[in-house]
């Protein structure tokens, strides 16, 4: 890192710092934030700890510092993340706006079961069910670049309503059970509140398929480009957008325009081995279930890989107007490029290290990972200038810039 970046790094940890306030927080999120940028494997308190103190015999003082700062210190998450996130989109902002605001979750494996929120639970990090923890993140994406703005954790019925458990993990009194959409939307929500810029929303089916999850949405005047379940409900719209009398599924819609020959391959991205297609349909269309007086016409993509015996996914699409079916290919495509956020978070940032059981640690120790990634996001927007081709290798670069 050069001498200018170390000083715009300088600089912007100074604005967190002025968000903690007091001067032993200011210093031990400086040293905790230090401890996820630097080297070492394993990015939990003890080993940062020793990492960032020579002398051995103040390595228990310094790691009871760093544990004081995760756990025991009050500090607002929101207003921390917050000001990560402008300093982020400042720079993203100032070359491409904001497309879309992307909603997902990860797993952060575990061995025992006594850390918050953890149970047996299917995570697609790990692709099966695994004794785990789940945080649902909130993200913001131009064309070339994408920065997590703010995660919560998932806790299952069995942790929200167990009041030994919720006593032993530190759970505020305020916290309850929360689906994971109700946990999205009180994300979005207070990205909504916090003026940050808008853009559609995308989310996979687990989210898109709940009405209310959408609903609340327009709501709040955003438009959604989500995965829905097979079993969604529809009717198609005739040529002047009045609905038809037949209600019936997505998937049973889907397999009668393959039967007419529907279908039509397009290529979305330019792979390095081999471009990224499928056949699709679109079709305009109502949800039904919905009371009228909030029916909009909607789109509805649905993808059909070669050699598949049914289609791989469906999604509504609030968008208005006309638009192409390769448009509404990409931007619904944009989704994925979450996961690779989340390798770089977790691989280069320690985001899943986090080994204390408590409620404000995860979420104080999640919140300094926000905050580096969104100083690096914002120095690889300096580095790199966008291109065509960079739109189709986001996040081609290092992590590091």
């Amino acid at each position: 890192m050069n001498e200018a970046a170390v000083q715009r790094r300088e600089r912007y940890f100074q604005t967190i710092g002025d968000v903690l306030e007091e001067e032993s927080r200011r210093g031990s999120f400086a040293l905790y934030a230090m401890g996820l940028l630097g080297e070492g494997e394993r990015k939990s308190v003890e080993p940062m700890a020793a990492r960032a103190c020579p002398d051995p015999k103040r390595v228990d003082a310094m790691h009871q510092r760093l544990l004081h700062f995760a756990v025991d210190s009050k500090w607002s998450d929101r207003d921390v993340r917050r000001v990560a996130a402008q300093y982020a989109l400042e720079a993203m902002t100032k070359r491409e706006p904001v497309e879309a605001w992307i909603v997902d979750d990860t797993g952060f494996l575990k061995q025992g079961k006594h850390s918050v929120g953890v149970q047996r639970q299917y995570t697609g990090s790990a692709g099966k069910v695994a004794n785990c923890q789940i945080g649902v993140s909130l993200s913001l994406a131009t064309r070339t670049e994408h920065v997590p703005i703010d995660f919560e954790l998932y806790l299952p019925e069995g942790w929200a309503n167990d009041i030994a458990r919720r006593q032993e993990a530190r759970i505020p009194s305020e916290v309850r059970f929360k689906t994971k959409p109700q946990l999205a939307l009180q994300m979005i929500d207070r990205a909504v509140e916090d003026g940050m810029p808008a853009g559609i929303v995308l989310a996979d089916s687990a989210y898109g398929s709940s009405s209310a999850f959408r609903e609340h949405l327009r709501s709040l005047g955003l438009h959604y480009a989500v995965a829905v379940s097979a079993q969604t409900t529809v009717c198609l719209l005739d040529e002047k957008g009045r609905p038809r009398e037949e209600v019936q599924s997505a998937s049973d819609l889907a397999f009668s325009i393959q039967e007419a020959g529907g279908f039509r391959r397009c290529t979305w991205r330019k792979g390095t081995q081999k471009d990224l297609s499928a056949r699709f349909a679109l079709r305009r269309v109502n949800a039904a279930g919905v009371p009228k007086k909030e029916q909009e016409p909607l789109w509805l993509l649905i993808e059909w890989r070669e050699g598949e015996p049914e289609p791989a996914s469906y999604f509504l699409i609030s968008l208005p107007g006309h638009r192409t079916k390769k448009q509404l290919i990409r931007l619904v495509m944009q989704r994925w490029r979450t996961e690779r956020v989340y390798e770089d978070l977790k691989g280069e940032l320690g985001l899943d290290h986090y080994e204390g059981r408590l409620f404000p640690g995860w979420h104080h120790h999640v919140s300094v990972a926000l905050c580096c990634y969104a100083f690096i996001v914002a120095e690889r927007v300096r580095h790199f200038p966008p291109s065509a081709r960079r739109a189709d290798e986001a996040y081609a670069q290092p992590l590091q810039a």
